[in-house]
């Protein structure tokens, strides 16, 4: 696990926690956090050069070999699209759908559209609350099932709970996250968390 810290990012995670902090406010941070994010998880993407022609004379740059294919897993991932999209040129985003059966905590696929002709690209599985790894465990399963193999996760507040559980299960994937925070409830939320990423993010609290 990568635990991204910066002076910004600690910013931005309290105005998250905040249970006053509207939707609007909410969606904003967590924006921001996302941009945050996007450096260090993509710090290892490959470049190819290419030749550019400033006002004065020939340059030589780089751009990106594989774009990244963004997967944010809905509908919290959502949240964290633009921010990644703003420092990626070129970003394709495939969604994937995923709910928590809060019966039994178990995950359930109802929704994808994997890219079936760039499965060598960089995946980059958004997912802001990593709390029992049951979801994200089950996107990695669903994404390599399709063929993909360079995948990393990001999250914005981790159990430690869940990432064990995805360390155990997916020990190539590396895991970005900008908190640790202590455990998980009875309900197998995030304490202290801050709520459902989803509904705080989309006002349906």
């Amino acid at each position: 696990m990568v635990l991204v810290d910066h002076p910004l990012v600690r910013v931005h995670i309290a105005a998250l926690r905040d249970r006053y902090a509207g939707a609007d406010v909410f969606r904003r941070h967590l924006t921001a956090l996302a941009r945050l994010l996007a450096y260090p998880a993509l710090a290892d993407l490959p470049t190819e050069d290419v030749s550019v022609e400033t006002p004065l004379a020939e340059a030589t740059g780089q751009r990106l070999s594989r774009v990244p294919i963004l997967v944010p897993v809905l509908r919290a991932g959502l949240g964290l699209v633009e921010g990644f999209a703003d420092v990626i040129p070129d970003a394709v985003v495939s969604h994937l759908g995923l709910y928590r059966d809060h019966a039994t905590l178990q995950p359930v696929r109802y929704y994808s559209n994997f890219p079936q002709d760039r499965h060598h690209h960089p995946f980059i599985l958004l997912d802001p609350m990593l709390a029992t790894g049951g979801s994200a465990s089950d996107a990695l399963d669903y994404l390599k099932s399709e063929g993909a193999r360079d995948i990393r996760l990001v999250s914005v507040i981790a159990a430690p709970e869940g990432v064990e559980r995805v360390e155990v299960r997916h020990p190539d994937v590396p895991v970005y996250t900008a908190q640790l925070d202590e455990r998980l409830d009875e309900r197998g939320y995030i304490i202290p968390g801050l709520g459902d990423a989803g509904d705080r993010q989309f006002g349906t609290v």
